[in-house]
């Protein structure tokens, strides 16, 4: 199996079984799995983050009205396809986690309207490893009680990005 397959079959157990999981008892009992698009190689990326000078901290709005605090580290430009687009990269307050909210033309058509998140890792050489494979919703995609950060308005693409998780029903 690949990377990408055990870290669905996990998201898929957690979800279905995990006492932290979002989905409500009832969701549960009829849960079969997430949809996701179809693994896509090409949109496992290996990008440099051009830092901002000033990373300065910001705070996003969250679903429920609350806000999140996140500092903006700097953006990643890729290619996806044939389009040019750039996202900015979000840290916590001591830039060891590496957050990614994005939304794209699929957002409210096959994925969550709200858009979707990846998880960033870093890799070698200064390098991030963004791979749009795992992009995956929001807990609050499942059950409304969660408190989501908004996508910024500066991580809207104007381009579809067809990898990850698809809109729950």
């Amino acid at each position: 199996m690949s990377e990408t397959t055990d870290f669905r079959k996990a998201k898929d157990g957690f979800m279905a079984t995990d006492h932290q999981s979002p989905l409500t008892d009832e969701q549960r009992r009829d849960f079969r799995g997430l949809n996701y698009y179809d693994e896509d190689p090409a949109l496992r990326l290996e990008l440099k983050l051009e830092e901002f000078e000033d990373q300065e901290p910001i705070e996003m709005q969250t679903s429920t009205g609350d806000v999140a605090r996140y500092v903006r580290l700097g953006r990643v430009s890729f290619t996806v396809g044939g389009e040019e687009a750039a996202l900015t990269v979000f840290g916590d307050d001591h830039g060891h986690e590496l957050f990614l909210p994005f939304a794209d033309t699929t957002s409210g058509e096959g994925t969550y309207a709200a858009g979707r998140y990846l998880d960033v890792q870093r890799a070698h050489g200064g390098r991030l490893l963004v791979d749009f494979n795992h992009a995956y919703n929001p807990y609050c995609a499942y059950n409304e009680s969660w408190s989501c950060p908004l996508t910024p308005f500066e991580n809207r693409l104007t381009v579809p990005v067809r990898a990850g998780e698809k809109d729950f029903k």
